[in-house]
């Protein structure tokens, strides 16, 4: 009476299995097959706005986008103003970089970061658009 009672749900729940279309494929899943491989040669773009960004220890960093060319940003950064062109990145991330002051400036939808290029350090980080 027992093996009954356990072998009629998992005999339905077996058939219903079968009958089942497989689930349809989620927004993350296409989100992640859009991103390049490694090594490849795509660079990723995001239509990012201008203004300040607010980041960790009260810092705050201004980027002003050039909207006819979007390889090129201006910083304004501890009392100066710097232009950054885009440089090509093997993961394809957004990364502007100025040789003559060493400014990187890493640009994401989530959050940005500032580095000195010469010393490899985070001059501003967890920056985001106010």
């Amino acid at each position: 009476m027992y093996l009954r009672r356990i072998a009629l749900p998992f005999m339905l729940s077996l058939l219903a299995a079968c009958t089942t279309a497989p689930p349809a494929p989620t927004a993350e899943k296409s989100v992640s097959s859009e991103l390049p491989k490694a090594g490849g040669d795509q660079q990723l773009n995001f239509d990012l706005a201008s203004g300040t960004y607010r980041c960790d220890m009260g810092q705050k960093v201004e980027v002003l986008r050039d909207r006819e060319n979007a390889n090129h940003v201006r910083i304004g950064w501890g009392g100066g103003h710097y232009d950054l062109s885009r440089n090509h990145s093997y993961s394809g991330l957004p990364r502007y970089e100025d040789a003559g002051s060493g400014l990187v400036w890493i640009d994401l939808p989530w959050k940005s970061i500032l580095l000195d290029g010469h010393r490899n350090k985070p001059l501003a980080s967890d920056c985001t658009q106010v």
